[in-house]
């Protein structure tokens, strides 16, 4: 393989995860865990390249049916659980694949694993073992990979910190990237880079990948009940795109996405969007079953609302914040989601998740 085409494997894809694959707990001695398989085997596009039979794609959405749950919860975590728990349930899906796919399919997951990881694929053990790294080579591509992620760590304070334009700071981690790419191939041999490709397999276009987060998680009821409208379940929803709100009816900030979401319900409930909100109380008078009632007329909602009074939804969700907003897909699964104010100090937060909304309804 050439230098040339080795840099174009790593220059492309990584669609599935942030800009670097940068772990705030990974450090020098072990690479961070990625839930790139977590994340892929739910796509269409995916399974169009592993050619699933209907039949396997359905035990395959079983499958991920055991791990979404504790999944999606894990993303508020503290970093290190996080990943204790990603490598588990990589684990445990990877297991219950292997049952539902060829063992061509297994190896072709495998490659797109792989790709997926960019140029941190060849510290995993796998690939060490079959490009033959030495202990010094490994350590090198650490020290590089470690180097890397503190930069871009850097940069990402400073967007965060407001020291630096987001544009900016993509074009330094661009260059950054490219940086790390060109030092993977100085510290491999010819016949190591000539190794890539059989482990790799065929360049697999990931801006393809639409959908990466879990399944939404199913209504809770124990502690809840709807207080207005027929009672939904997120099974009987599909085929609809919905979009749920965690709110509460005193906080102001989500009364200023109320507007939005009745809008939302007026513009595109005939075309196949429901929309429902889920009250979890933050003080004492939003516990009022009354109150809440009263406060679902006044503020003119239409649509389906369920009172999370023990917020066993609110957990469920893994929610943090009032208000929250998340996305689903005709299929049940999260698309997309937003915290707090939509067009806070005139971001232009309804516009696009109105366009995500008309997007997935159009899917």
């Amino acid at each position: 393989m050439s230098i040339r085409v080795f840099l174009i494997l790593f220059a492309g894809v990584l669609g599935l995860s942030t800009a670097s694959s940068v772990s705030h707990s990974t450090s020098a001695a072990e690479p961070a865990a990625s839930p790139f398989v977590l994340q892929m085997i739910r796509d269409d596009s995916v399974h169009a390249e592993l050619q699933l039979s209907t039949d396997q794609i359905n035990q395959v959405y079983e499958a991920i049916g055991e791990v979404d749950p504790r999944w999606w919860v894990n993303r508020i975590a503290p970093l290190e659980k996080q990943s204790t728990e990603i490598r588990e349930l990589t684990a445990m899906l990877k297991s219950r694949l292997s049952s539902v796919l060829s063992a061509d399919q297994m190896n072709r997951l495998k490659q797109l694993e792989k790709q997926a990881a960019g140029t941190r694929f060849v510290v995993h053990p796998d690939a060490v073992a079959a490009l033959e790294l030495s202990e010094s080579q490994v350590e090198k591509l650490k020290e590089t990979f470690a180097a890397t992620d503190e930069e871009v760590a850097k940069l990402q304070k400073q967007v965060a910190d407001k020291e630096m334009e987001a544009t900016d700071a993509a074009k330094d981690v661009a260059a950054i990237q490219a940086r790390e790419r060109q030092s993977l191939v100085g510290l491999l041999t010819r016949d190591q880079q000539a190794k890539i490709g059989t482990l790799l397999g065929k360049t697999f276009d990931f801006s393809k990948v639409q959908r990466t987060y879990p399944r939404a998680p199913e209504f809770v009821l124990e502690g809840a009940e709807w207080i207005q409208g027929e009672p939904e379940t997120m099974e009987d929803l599909r085929g609809k795109v919905v979009a749920v709100y965690f709110y509460a009816f005193q906080c102001i900030n989500c009364q200023r996405n109320f507007p939005h979401y009745k809008a939302w319900h007026d513009d595109m409930a005939d075309q196949g969007l429901v929309v429902i909100g889920i009250q979890r109380p933050e003080t004492s008078a939003e516990r009022n079953r009354e109150r809440v009632l009263a406060a679902v007329e006044k503020d003119g909602f239409e649509y389906p609302v369920l009172f999370d009074e023990e917020s066993g939804n609110w957990n469920a969700w893994g929610n943090t914040m009032w208000p929250t907003t998340y996305l689903i897909d005709k299929k049940g699964f999260i698309r997309r989601w937003w915290q707090g104010e939509m067009n806070w100090q005139g971001t232009p937060g309804e516009q696009q998740m109105r366009g995500s909304i008309e997007q997935l309804l159009a899917e």
